[in-house]
């Protein structure tokens, strides 16, 4: 069967073309019973407007990229946050009529190929996600006065609307509590460098130390290095009795280690993470750690993005964390 036109629906509404296209748009200044003849006719004429088309009318795509500066293992194995802030985020833009393109930007191939794509007119937006230091992708965006958000404040020196959570503060806390349950010897196993993330949950750990002695091994947010680290910070301190780690995947990499180590949990070293993460509840023992508030902030993103510069209030959007204290520390 042939596809419907925008003119059979015309023939079918007893309206002109000119007026369906009106209405399939969604322009407002239709008259109400013609609106109501002419989606009638669509519903019985089984019409499909043609996005394209449409497109090239309204200027709009009704697409927004979202971009993910890490490799498809991580975003699609390891870490649960990245599926949960795409689900969030194209729920959202699914309330908005809009529809998210995940693409993923972990080298520079793929970084010039997202550059392309969005040059090429295929997207009204995008929003970053998990940016890193050396990225120069999204100053390549906005120099092409595309609308830009990121999820978290940007690594890079680029000035633009992002949605974050209170990293620095939420790692002060939890080593804060740490020091009141009686640990002294607290070690930090902390997030890439590159990152804003690992950046302020480390100077989260400095602020709370107040100058005291620091022990600091680097991971990359995977539990495997989670592992290894702990592993590294046993061996330069064996008298360590606590360790905060700056997310709850490579706390759990901690939690092996220390039971491959012969050491109790929270006995002899307490634990805590960042994140909240389901996985947080069923380690053994249950993980205590800073719940980072994902469906807020990646909802606060998308409404960033979805709001003119005009009516936002702010271009910068910076959410509670909250301490979770369960068994490990």
């Amino acid at each position: 069967m042939r596809r419907p036109t925008l003119e059979a629906v015309a023939a079918r509404a007893g309206v002109s073309r000119a007026t369906v296209s009106r209405v399939v748009n969604g322009r407002t200044t239709v008259d109400p019973e013609i609106r109501d003849a002419v989606l009638r006719a669509v519903d019985e004429l089984g019409y499909v407007p043609n996005s394209a088309a449409r497109s090239l009318v309204t200027q709009r795509t009704d697409s927004i990229a979202l971009v993910v500066s890490e490799p498809p293992t991580r975003v699609f194995s390891d870490d649960p946050l990245f599926s949960l802030v795409v689900r969030t985020a194209g729920s959202e833009l699914e309330k908005a009529g809009k529809q998210v393109v995940l693409m993923l930007a972990s080298s520079t191939p793929a970084q010039e190929r997202v550059e392309r794509y969005v040059a090429g007119g295929h997207v009204d937006g995008v929003m970053f996600v998990s940016m890193h230091g050396g990225d120069a992708l999204p100053a390549a965006i906005m120099r092409l006065g595309v609308p830009v958000v990121s999820y978290g404040r940007p690594a890079v020196a680029v000035d633009l609307p992002h949605a974050d959570n209170d990293n620095r503060g939420g790692a002060a806390q939890a080593v804060r509590h740490l020091r009141a349950t009686g640990r002294r010897r607290i070690a930090t196993i902390a997030g890439p460098g590159d990152m804003i993330g690992g950046q302020d949950r480390l100077a989260g750990y400095r602020d709370a130390l107040e100058g005291g002695p620091e022990l600091v091994a680097e991971g990359d947010f995977t539990r495997a290095s989670g592992a290894d680290a702990m592993e590294r910070l046993l061996a330069a301190d064996p008298g360590l009795d606590a360790v905060f780690a700056a997310n709850d995947l490579m706390a759990i990499g901690a939690l092996r280690a220390l039971r491959r180590a012969g050491r109790r949990v929270p006995d002899d070293v307490a634990v805590v993470g960042f994140d909240d993460i389901e996985a947080a509840r069923f380690t053994e023992p249950p993980l205590t750690t800073v719940r980072h508030p994902v469906v807020e902030q990646a909802t606060a993103m998308v409404r960033l993005l979805l709001t003119p510069p005009r009516e936002r209030g702010a271009d910068r959007v910076v959410l509670p964390t909250e301490l979770v204290v369960r068994d490990s520390g």
